[in-house]
């Protein structure tokens, strides 16, 4: 569908420069792009029926591990620290094989879909059993949404005092030649683009001082963004002062870390000087609100770091450590956490949506995205307002308080991914299928479709 007409949106989110809110409207798609906003728009293209609809920019998923979807509920992890879970997992991740990479990239893109989110990130730091991260961009190409994969990875094992088993680490030479392969392969930074690529080390506590410093100099090089987890609980601060003699925020800073071609997740324990850091240097933060009451890291300072001027995004984390994917939730959830930690005007429903939309696609530098506007992406999320769950709403527009928890239509680059809450790209019931045997042998010890 090249052209086609959304007609009668009963409001429109629009997460403009304005940030306005118009009632009462239509919207003109045309070869992917939003030619044009108004009311009583006419022509020969198809229609989009939106009666009883809120329509919003598709939202946006800045930090993500597609792969761990495999893993929920893992007995041992569920209530496990960050170090701990991760000790338990580990083992259980080295089975997988490249099958793995590509089902559970399939599997986690449906369910993003279904939520809304239009464009997303993937932090993928381990490539068991020749699995790569061509796996994942072949199976996000066929589901369709806009995909930004990282190429993560592990390099201290064990037996040099790391978390991750042997198995699991590479050899620095080989991640970095590897990094040069994907991006040279895969990466498009023109506007529009399906798919862009990050460098992305897993953690301070998983690679060398080298290898964070020897990636940020090749990421400026090639043009891409820079990613990985900081600052994400206790135990992770406690072992950047103990093994670097500084904060996780100087030790970025010294290696490269910041500015606006990075970010990271988590930022669960930054500091007032770290906060200010992030600001002046325009280095982005993936807030993952739901992970991080899973793990019990805290309540991260987002209301703090907004007011700083620090951008700021959401991201769902792998599904081992939030258990489902779904980013309506997890904007509900960051509003409630601020109002926890801030008071009941901490965050509104609508400054929520936006760091949802508007300010994950700042986060991942993709201004194309994340508002409706004309000349912006065609990434629409119809939600259908006239059910059970905004019955009784005064304030329809207000989703995260009071609507529906699952998209009626999604459309990603004017492509429909989402057609009356159905995914259109993919036999999704043959991937369950196919995700229950692969998640069924992994408990059993085995390593299916590797």
């Amino acid at each position: 569908m090249s052209a086609f007409l959304i007609k009668n949106v009963e409001t429109l989110l629009t997460m403009d420069d304005a940030r306005r809110v118009l009632k009462s409207v239509d919207i003109r798609v045309r070869d992917g792009v939003i030619a044009e906003i108004g009311t009583g728009l006419r022509g020969e293209e198809p229609v989009v029926e939106a009666r009883g609809t809120v329509v919003t920019p598709g939202l946006v998923n800045t930090h993500h591990h597609l792969y761990q979807n495999l893993t929920r509920a893992v007995p041992g992890g569920q209530d496990a620290l960050l170090f701990g879970w991760l000790q338990t997992l580990y083992p259980i991740w080295a089975r997988m094989g490249p099958a793995h990479l590509q089902v559970s990239t399939q599997l986690g893109l449906a369910e993003l879909a279904l939520s809304g989110c239009s464009l997303t990130s993937d932090h993928l730091y381990l490539f068991p059993n020749g699995g790569r991260l061509d796996d994942t961009i072949h199976a996000a190409a066929e589901v369709g949404l806009r995909f930004h994969p990282t190429r993560g990875a592990m390099s201290i094992g064990e037996s040099d005092g790391g978390l991750p088993p042997d198995s699991l680490v590479e050899r620095e030479a080989d991640i970095l030649d590897d990094m040069i392969r994907v991006v040279d392969a895969f990466h498009d930074a023109s506007e529009g683009s399906m798919c862009r690529v990050g460098l992305a080390p897993c953690s301070p506590f998983s690679v060398s001082r080298e290898l964070m410093r020897d990636t940020a100099v090749l990421a400026r090089d090639k043009g891409v963004m820079l990613h990985t987890h900081l600052a994400e609980n206790g135990e992770d601060v406690a072992y950047s002062e103990a093994q670097f003699g500084c904060r996780p925020g100087q030790y970025a800073e010294d290696l490269g870390w910041t500015g606006e071609d990075v970010w990271h997740a988590h930022c669960v324990k930054l500091d007032g000087q770290e906060i200010d850091l992030f600001a002046r240097t325009r280095t982005g933060v993936a807030h993952c609100p739901c992970s991080n009451c899973r793990l019990g890291s805290g309540i991260a300072p987002v209301r703090q770091m907004r007011d700083a001027g620090v951008k700021v995004g959401l991201g769902v984390d792998g599904s081992a450590s939030n258990d489902i994917a779904n980013m309506w939730e997890e904007t509900r959830q960051a509003m409630l956490l601020q109002r926890v930690a801030n008071g009941a005007d901490a965050m509104s429903a609508y400054e929520a949506l936006e760091m949802a939309t508007r300010g994950g696609a700042d986060v991942l530098g993709r201004v194309d995205c994340g508002r409706i506007a004309v000349g912006k992406r065609a990434d629409l999320a119809i939600w259908d307002v006239s059910g059970l769950a905004s019955s009784g709403s005064w304030d329809p527009a207000a989703l995260v308080l009071a609507g529906p928890r699952q998209v009626r239509d999604l459309f990603v680059e004017g492509r429909q991914v989402v057609r009356d809450g159905a995914v259109t790209t993919l036999d999704l019931p043959g991937v369950i299928r196919r995700h229950g045997e692969m998640t069924r042998a992994l408990a059993n010890g085995e390593a299916n479709g590797g």
